[in-house]
């Protein structure tokens, strides 16, 4: 047994064909027992079977391995040997099992958790009465804790399973319902048998549910399920999803390859979604949107997440990563296709724009030296976890759509139908995707793509005009300004004085030259990195900065290009890079413009200089067919006025909050504005004045809609009062909060940060037995650490949790950490240019 601990992979010498997998989960005890017949290759003779397997219980007796081709001969272990710190079980057998197909057959037992991972119980409500419902949720490894399996991406097999369930209740799993028998108080449901697929997508759900109903004209059947009473919530997602299906058809040039779609709103989910292959399941905020109660933000979220969640039923589950290093392929693959797929649906929500939100935190992130690269050497199930982040997702998103716009959209388009073709029902590394590239491109793609993969960070570019060349210079960019080594091959784009005037090249070395001579005009401007398409920074030289501040003030730009441009200038002063002065110089210049786009006036210090101008503008009342954009950008506005202390925000936010505890549905605060007017009313709240905290704890129990309860949670830490923001922070881990929602309530005021890591660290043992088995324990970290701006504060914090070190929040630690020492470092930088006054204001307001 010995050989097997410690091992980051199970031994290949047993290949899982089929699982015949019977669960009978007790909702009551919080329990299941199941039974598993696996349907095996025994590839090399051996004495052992290695599963994994967690938090089961096997009865012994059950335990069979029946030989097919050996006259059926039956061979029984001698030995079960649980290792629970690898999460396996090693059955020993006295004999050799024999190379060929054979049967593995376990009855076991577990414990329908509280910690939303493997076989799950979530809590709800129904005429009264709290009920429990099953839920699974196996990705990244937890299918072991539901029943004993090869729970590898790799070890891919078909699946029968048959629920014993209460007659009375739905049950739900990947594969249309082929026989529903009832006996008493209890039914067996058992389903079609699976195509092909990997452990962590097999999903089970058992309880009581609503549904809305509709089908794609090729004859799929498509429906939403959520809890009951809330079935038209359902409706949006529902037709989100019936078109998206259809659009992937067409783009992965593959139909959808099951014969029913269901997709399911889960009361406890950890996470945002999930793609269980033909049951996806999705937190309520996610799924569910209300016609008069949710924002137009809500809305946006649920169109993006259905696109990403159903992108996945073709890069995720028909083609399938060969192990978690290739995480990314999924996840940045999912969230590039979903815009894609949200700019089809809605283009008049200017979709791409706001896909700036993906680069830019993928660029925070991974301007850290603490950062990691895409492609991450996995080695065992415990670190898997923190890397689902925004270099998985966000840069791997951008990544993509930089090699699109490289490869052209239709060059790019064609090759992944292939790549899906080539691999489908089976499993692929990331360098089996740029080989199909680059044999449909004929681009270098393989050698230009590691450079991105492969190694953490990014550049910053630098340009300088000399004479009738423009001289481009490549280092690594780092938050820090700290020097680092890294070098890229940058698919650089440039336009000049017109997008018409298109130039693209790679620069493979750490400085090239290119010839303008032939575009060079009177004070001409150039624009490296167009559109924004590239994951890189640019800086450029006083000359051409002045060019582009006259392009700005001229509206010659594109928003996007004008975003990118402001948030360059920015990082590279926040990292010593250039001077605040330029930064200012720049800003003046939009101004001037008199900026009204919404993703670039989202920019904190650039809305702070503009913000009475768009109140005037914006209001509080939403205006007769205007965008959706501008629906987004009010609250956004808003809520910045409101924790500045605008006084007109404020008492009108007040007035408009007293309407609305009298009648929830009037129309002086319809849901876009409701945070603002949440937040301004936390303004005021103090130990002596608690009406506005008691009215909002009000709505809070009052609704049953969780996108108002998140609205609330992440309303009630703003207040400037820390006794306030502690008793805030308490309510956040009471039972009226579910374990999910508490990160909601994390963005505390600048004057309640101190109180925040003082709660932290009282509740640390409390936080880590609660969510130390998944990735939001990272959350708290982040943020509540990473705010902080002294190398004093650093020190504390390092010293707590030195003797407190958990394999699931040391690389963000260490990522927070830096974020204090890179903020303090700021702080020193900004004071030597301006006065206090105005960094406390400026710092205020970039970290809100």
């Amino acid at each position: 047994m010995e050989q097997f601990k410690g091992q980051p992979r199970l031994p290949k010498f047993a290949v899982p064909k089929r699982y015949d997998l019977k669960l009978k989960p007790d909702l009551v005890a919080c329990t299941f027992t199941g039974t598993v017949d696996i349907l095996l290759e025994i590839v090399n003779k051996t004495n052992f079977l290695v599963l994994n397997a967690s938090e089961l219980v096997f009865d012994r007796g059950s335990l069979c391995f029946i030989h097919h081709n050996n006259s059926s001969k039956e061979f029984r272990p001698v030995e079960v040997n649980l290792i629970e710190a690898d999460e396996i079980a090693v059955f020993e057998f006295n004999e050799g099992l024999p190379v060929g197909e054979g049967s593995f057959k376990i009855e076991f037992n577990g414990i329908l958790n509280d910690r939303m991972k493997g076989f799950y119980r979530s809590t709800y409500e129904h005429n009264g009465e709290k009920k429990n419902m099953a839920v699974t949720q196996f990705e990244p490894a937890d299918a072991r804790r539901c029943f004993p399996c090869w729970d590898e991406p790799a070890a891919k097999a078909t699946f029968r399973i048959t629920l014993e369930v209460p007659a009375e209740l739905m049950a739900l799993s990947n594969m249309p319902v082929i026989e529903d028998r009832s006996d008493g108080p209890l039914k067996t449901v058992s389903f079609q048998e699976s195509p092909i697929m990997s452990t962590y997508l097999v999903a089970v759900v058992v309880g009581l549910f609503d549904y809305v109903e509709d089908h794609t004209p090729d004859g799929i059947k498509v429906r939403v399920y959520c809890q009951i009473g809330k079935s038209n919530q359902g409706k949006f997602a529902l037709d989100v999803a019936v078109k998206t299906l259809g659009l992937y058809k067409e783009y992965f040039a593959t139909p959808y390859s099951l014969p029913k779609l269901d997709m399911i709103a889960i009361p406890d989910f950890a996470a945002g979604a999930m793609e269980n292959y033909g049951l996806v399941t999705y937190r309520e905020t996610a799924l569910l949107y209300d016609d008069q109660h949710s924002a137009a933000a809500n809305k946006q979220r649920v169109a993006v997440v259905v696109a990403h969640e159903l992108a996945h039923q073709w890069f995720g589950n028909l083609v399938t990563m060969e192990w978690w290093t290739h995480l990314w392929l999924n996840e940045g693959f999912a969230t590039w296709v979903s815009y894609l797929a949200a700019d089809s649906l809605f283009p008049e929500w200017k979709i791409w724009t706001q896909f700036l939100d993906e680069i830019t935190e993928g660029l925070r992130l991974d301007g850290l030296t603490e950062s990691h690269p895409i492609e991450v050497d996995i080695g065992h199930a415990c670190e898997i976890d923190e890397i689902f982040d925004a270099i998985s997702y966000r840069k791997g998103a951008s990544v993509i759509r930089m090699l699109q716009s490289y490869l052209g959209a239709e060059c790019f388009q064609r090759s992944l139908a292939s790549y899906i073709k080539q691999y489908a029902c089976s499993n692929a590394k990331t360098e089996d995707l740029w080989a199909v590239l680059e044999k449909e491109s004929g681009e270098p793609v393989n050698k230009l793509m590691n450079s991105w993969t492969k190694q953490k960070g990014y550049p910053v570019v630098s340009v300088s005009v000399k004479g009738n060349k423009l001289e481009f210079d490549q280092s690594q960019f780092l938050s820090s300004g700290a020097h680092g080594d890294g070098q890229w091959i940058v698919p650089v784009t440039l336009c000049c004085g017109s997008y018409s005037a298109h130039k693209n090249f790679l620069l493979q070395t750490k400085s090239e030259t290119m010839d303008i001579s032939g575009l060079l005009g009177s004070q001409k401007w150039f624009k490296i990195n167009v559109d924004q398409t590239g994951f890189y920074r640019v800086k450029y030289d006083d000359e051409l900065a002045g060019r582009l501040r006259y392009a700005i003030e001229a509206n010659h730009l594109s928003a996007t290009d004008r975003f990118g441009i402001l948030d360059d200038s920015y990082a590279l002063s926040m990292a010593c890079k250039q001077s605040l002065s330029s930064l200012f110089s720049l800003m003046s210049a939009y101004r001037n413009l008199l900026e009204t786009e919404m993703v670039v006036l989202q920019f904190p210090s650039l809305n702070y200089l503009m913000l009475e101008t768009l109140f005037r503008k914006l209001g509080w009342e939403p205006k007769e067919s205007e965008s959706h954009l501008d629906a987004m950008l009010r609250g956004e506005i808003l809520t910045a006025l409101a924790v500045f202390g605008h006084d007109i925000t404020q008492k009108e936010a007040i007035e408009r909050f007293r309407a609305f505890l009298n009648d929830r549905n009037t129309p002086l605060l319809p849901p876009d504005t409701r945070r603002a007017a949440y937040v301004a009313v936390m303004q005021t709240v103090s130990k002596s004045n608690r009406w506005g905290y008691e009215s909002l704890l009000k709505i809070y129990r009052e609704t049953d809609l969780s996108q108002e309860k998140t609205r609330i949670l992440g309303s009630l830490t703003s207040c400037p009062d820390s006794d306030i923001v502690l008793e805030a922070l308490n309510f956040l881990l009471s039972s009226e909060v579910r374990s999910q929602d508490a990160v909601y309530g994390l963005g505390v005021s600048r004057e309640g940060r101190e109180t925040a890591w003082r709660w932290l660290k009282d509740n640390w043992d409390h936080l880590l037995k609660t969510y130390g088995s998944g990735f939001l324990i990272t959350r708290f970290i982040s943020a509540v650490v990473s705010k902080f701006s002294t190398s004093e504060k650093a020190v504390e914090i390092e010293e707590f949790f030195a003797s407190r070190s958990h394999p699931a929040i040391t690389r963000t630690l260490k990522q927070s950490l830096e974020r204090v020492h890179i903020n303090a470092k700021c702080i020193k930088s900004v004071q030597e240019e301006k006065s206090l006054a105005d960094v406390v204001k400026e710092l205020a307001y970039r970290n809100y």
